[in-house]
């Protein structure tokens, strides 16, 4: 069985077994709690999906609207953008 080992933080380790994907959550609202709305623009979004990748994530989930409470949900042609 091969694994991957990833270094965390304070020295700890995390081992990927085999069948294991690394997903990026890339947050482009902008009310983001996350990361403070910093992939709004579309050149930055990009730009840290392909750090991603580069990081290792096989898997790019985008969000895309707010979960916050009151939020507007966003039309079918925003999310087409």
């Amino acid at each position: 069985m091969t694994t991957r080992r990833w270094q965390l933080a304070h020295g700890r380790y995390l081992d990927l077994g085999p069948k294991a994907v690394v997903v990026g959550i890339l947050n482009v609202t902008p009310d983001s709690f996350s990361d403070g709305s910093l992939f709004i623009a579309p050149g930055k979004a990009l730009e840290q999906a392909r750090r991603m990748v580069k990081e290792g994530a096989a898997v790019i989930d985008v969000g895309g609207e707010s979960t916050r409470p009151g939020f507007a949900p966003i039309t079918a042609e925003e999310e087409q953008g």
